[in-house]
């Protein structure tokens, strides 16, 4: 006689987030959301400004501009600041979400990361895949291949402020890991396919510098007096090495500690990156969309878009290779697991978030630098090839997502309503006693004062000639 099989536990893909951790992504969101407009504001203002024939020169000039200290190798154009310089705050941030999804987010569980995690990979191989395949087909250049491998979260959910529609916080927070992965691979990339020549000397200071970081982190150094020369040192080391300077934001953002102690609120990493955030978000992104996405917008160039292979195979990874690549690795992750999709949710909504994902704009800008910095004029085809599969993408993802919008809305409703006025959602305390009894003593209240109100409807109907009889209350 066998024993009885234990039931196995069935885990929910893109299930309701706990209250901590939805309280976290709602509020890393909400930056990212700010500092998304901000940066679609920035795209639109490059592009006007260096397409008006009155202005284009001087986009030109100010973006060609060099200051710095030539003699350590730091006299850059403006252009090159924005890229190399603002985007390490940007990385760094990226750094500081990486590490608090691996020890205390979804990350942290093996489990629960294989969706996300496989559905990123998917999602930056398919795009490559299309983009190689598009340019094998058309004698293209393979050099573009990791432009279009990149999700920015911050003009994603610039567009859903921009249409009016609200994601359920699970998808929402889906959207936020996926970029997560997704920066971690394309910081791989970078490091790893766009380093030509390495000065050792400099790495090696680079790398004595972040065990300096690491050393005073571990030792509970505080003082940003401390740090923010440091960290500017660490940077232009890496500049000077030969490995791209955004490195090291990541690097020292990935050393900050994510987790709290007795006493603590909030881990020193969670505290720094609410810190440097809205700088990132509301400054360092925004200046570089303005000196990156100014690229001219004629009708020849926009033909040259769909008619060059590298170009369109940027478009087509975008909008086709994201949109099957995260779609295709949730469903095989959902299919080949344990994990069932929540019932709240349906399959059109992963699609229309795949397509979301799309949305390609920061990182896809500086990989199409990195990778065609030699071509000045394929470079300018290839961002504007970004931008038009962004666009494109962020249409499609808008009709699809309109189509849902209502049940979106009822969601979020439902994730928000809080009837017991304690400021936890309702959602959160089905499970405990002390909500179910507020509930009913609230519910009994409300039951009271109704049956007041109706005694008094009642006598005033009897006070009124023809209205409620003595005999079932009907009218006489």
């Amino acid at each position: 006689m066998t024993a009885p099989r234990t039931p196995t536990t069935v885990r929910k893909a893109l299930g309701r987030l706990s209250l901590p951790e939805r309280t976290f992504i709602a509020d890393a969101l909400r930056t990212e959301t700010v500092g998304g407009v901000l940066l679609l504001l920035a795209a639109v203002a490059a592009l006007l400004w260096a397409n008006v024939p009155g202005l284009r020169h001087s986009y030109e000039t100010v973006s060609h501009f060099h200051f710095g200290p030539g003699a350590i190798g730091l006299n850059l154009s403006v252009a090159h600041w924005a890229a190399d310089g603002l985007l390490a705050l940007f990385f760094f941030v990226a750094g500081i979400e990486l590490k608090r999804e691996l020890v205390a987010g979804d990350l942290r569980d093996p489990k629960a990361a294989v969706l996300p995690v496989v559905a990123a990979l998917c999602g930056m191989a398919a795009p490559a895949l299309v983009y190689t395949l598009t340019n094998l087909a058309g004698n293209g250049s393979l050099q573009g291949w990791a432009v279009p491998t990149a999700t920015d979260i911050a003009f994603a959910l610039a567009v859903l402020a921009v249409i009016g529609t609200s994601l359920p916080s699970a998808l929402r927070a889906f959207l936020l890991t996926l970029a997560v992965v997704d920066d971690l691979f394309a910081i791989l990339i970078i490091a790893i396919f766009f380093t030509d020549q390495l000065n050792l000397a400099a790495l090696g200071g680079a790398a004595a510098g972040l065990a300096v970081f690491w050393l005073l982190l571990r030792k509970g150094v505080r003082g940003w007096y401390v740090y923010i020369p440091l960290a500017v040192v660490i940077w232009a080391l890496m500049y000077n090495s030969g490995v791209h300077a955004t490195i090291a934001g990541v690097a020292m953002g990935l050393m900050l500690r994510c987790t709290t102690r007795e006493g603590e609120q909030h881990s020193p990493g969670e505290h720094i990156e609410h810190l440097v955030r809205p700088l990132s978000a509301g400054l360092a992104v925004p200046l570089f969309a303005l000196f990156s996405a100014g690229v001219s917008i004629s009708g020849g160039a926009l033909g040259d878009v769909f008619a060059k292979p590298e170009t369109l195979g940027v478009v087509l990874g975008l909008v086709v290779g994201k949109t099957i690549g995260i779609f295709g690795g949730t469903w095989l992750t959902v299919r080949f697991t344990r994990a069932r999709l929540s019932e709240e949710l349906a399959w059109a909504d992963v699609f229309a978030m795949s397509s979301l994902a799309g949305i390609g704009f920061t990182v896809s800008l500086l990989i199409g630098e990195l990778a065609f910095g030699g071509d000045t004029v394929l470079t300018g085809e290839v961002k504007a090839a970004v931008l038009i599969g962004s666009l494109i993408a962020a249409l499609c993802a808008t009709m699809l997502l309109k189509l849902r919008n209502d049940r979106y809305r009822r969601l979020c409703e439902e994730e928000e309503r809080d009837e017991d006025l304690d400021g936890i959602p309702d959602v959160y305390e089905q499970g405990n006693p002390a909500y179910h009894l507020r509930m009913a003593e609230i519910h009994e209240r409300k039951a009271a004062e109704h049956r007041r109100l109706a005694a008094e409807a009642r006598r005033g109907l009897a006070e009124v000639p023809g209205g409620a009889g003595e005999e079932g209350d009907r009218p006489a």
